[in-house]
């Protein structure tokens, strides 16, 4: 026959206090790794940033320009194109072990957007191959001109197949984004905002990606997915601010 002292105490002995319980504040090892993954996003912004900016200040032909031009600029700049191919080299492992710390981070808060992540470092992982091989056909680009006093068939075709990649790499980025949003909102660590912003800016990078062939015959439709470029990097910076301040946000 149970006592009445120990009828008492069970249910008494079965509950937590609620502080006990339910953690107000991340745990050191996970505010770490919050802070590493932030930390990795805007290092890949600003990669990203200053890779662009180079082309921008030295003025870069389009891929609708004339051969010729083409041509002149690779043959006179060759430096300065050798550190935005370069570059590329930096942002391959950044993006990896962003979308990777990203997954990891997800899955720690109960796997909640872990497929999203998932298709977030398919398509990252499809991007790199992709940027891969718009780089070397730079490369191909570079050390073409710089053999020849007019365009060759060649040397055309090696810039036409530079844009094809460039466009291809589009719906790639585009995948990257929407994954990475919606994995992040799902999980808590993003405000609903940058779902929006992550949706918007991959559609019009997917939706640019279609008229590839369009664009590596110069169409002036690449500049339909800037926007969408421009969406990556802010996402990028404001998850990575976010992020980085994990400390002091509750869980």
């Amino acid at each position: 026959m149970r006592s009445p002292q120990n009828g008492a105490e069970a249910p008494k002995s079965q509950h937590l206090p609620e502080s006990a319980a339910t953690p107000t504040e991340p745990t050191p090892d996970r505010a770490l790794r919050e802070r590493v993954v932030g930390a990795t996003a805007i290092a890949l912004a600003a990669s990203l940033v200053v890779q662009n900016a180079i082309l921008v200040w030295v003025g870069a032909p389009g891929y609708g320009d004339p051969i010729e031009e083409v041509l002149a600029f690779h043959a006179e700049n060759r430096d300065a194109v050798a550190i935005a191919v370069g570059s590329e080299a930096l942002n391959v492992p950044l993006l990896l072990g962003f979308l990777t710390g990203l997954h990891g981070l997800v899955e720690r808060r109960g796997s909640a957007g872990a497929d999203w992540s998932r298709l977030a470092i398919a398509a990252g992982a499809t991007l790199s191959a992709v940027f891969a091989l718009y780089a070397v056909l730079w490369n191909g680009v570079v050390l073409s001109a710089s053999e020849l006093s007019e365009p060759s068939p060649v040397f055309e075709l090696l810039w036409q197949m530079h844009a094809a990649a460039f466009a291809l790499a589009l719906p790639a980025l585009g995948t990257t984004l929407v994954g990475a949003a919606l994995a992040t909102h799902a999980s808590g660590l993003t405000p609903p905002w940058q779902r929006l912003l992550g949706i918007a800016g991959g559609s019009v990078l997917v939706a640019a990606g279609t008229a590839n062939l369009a664009i590596a015959d110069g169409s002036a439709l690449l500049f339909v997915g800037m926007p969408g470029y421009v969406a990556w990097l802010v996402w990028l910076v404001a998850t990575g601010v976010r992020l980085a301040r994990s400390h002091s946000r509750p869980s």
